[in-house]
C-alpha cells in the first residue's frame, strides 16, 4: 500500500530548504504558477503526471514536497508520485495557506526562423 505524509506548509518549505536535493513541487497549471508561486518551486502540473515519471525528477529517492492551490491536486499528485516509485513524498495542501513570499513565474517565448539553405540555425542556452 502506498501513502504519502501530510505536513504543514511552513514545515514543508523549511524542510525543503534544509534537505539537500529536496524539491518543492507546484502541481498547478503553468498559468497559475506564473501568476505566483513559493520561491524555489518547480512546476509540473498534476495532469502531466499521468504520462509517467517526469524528466525533472530523475531520482526516485529524493524528497518531494508537493502543493497546489487548495490541496486537492496535491493529494492526487502525491499518490501518482508514490505509484511511480518515489519514496519520500510529502503533501502540504495549497498555496492559499502560504503566508510567506510569493514570486511570479518567468516565461520566455522566443520565436526565431532559421534558414536551412544557409546552414545556420538557432540554439538557446541558459547559464
Amino acid at each position: 500500500m502506498f501513502f504519502f505524509r501530510r505536513t504543514d506548509i511552513q514545515s514543508a518549505v523549511a524542510a525543503c530548504r534544509s534537505t539537500p536535493g529536496a524539491v518543492l513541487l507546484d502541481v498547478r497549471e503553468d498559468e497559475e504558477f506564473r501568476a505566483g508561486h513559493i520561491p524555489g518551486a518547480i512546476c509540473i502540473p498534476n495532469e502531466s503526471l499521468d504520462a509517467g515519471q517526469p524528466a525533472e525528477l530523475p531520482n526516485l529517492s529524493q524528497t518531494l514536497l508537493v502543493y497546489c492551490r487548495s490541496g486537492n491536486r496535491s493529494k492526487q499528485a502525491a499518490e501518482k508520485l508514490l505509484h511511480m516509485g518515489y519514496a519520500r513524498v510529502f503533501e502540504f495542501g495549497g498555496i492559499s495557506d502560504w503566508t510567506g513570499e510569493v514570486v511570479p513565474g518567468q516565461t520566455l517565448t522566443l520565436t526565431l526562423r532559421s534558414n536551412p539553405s544557409t546552414g545556420f540555425g538557432w540554439l538557446v542556452e541558459q547559464d
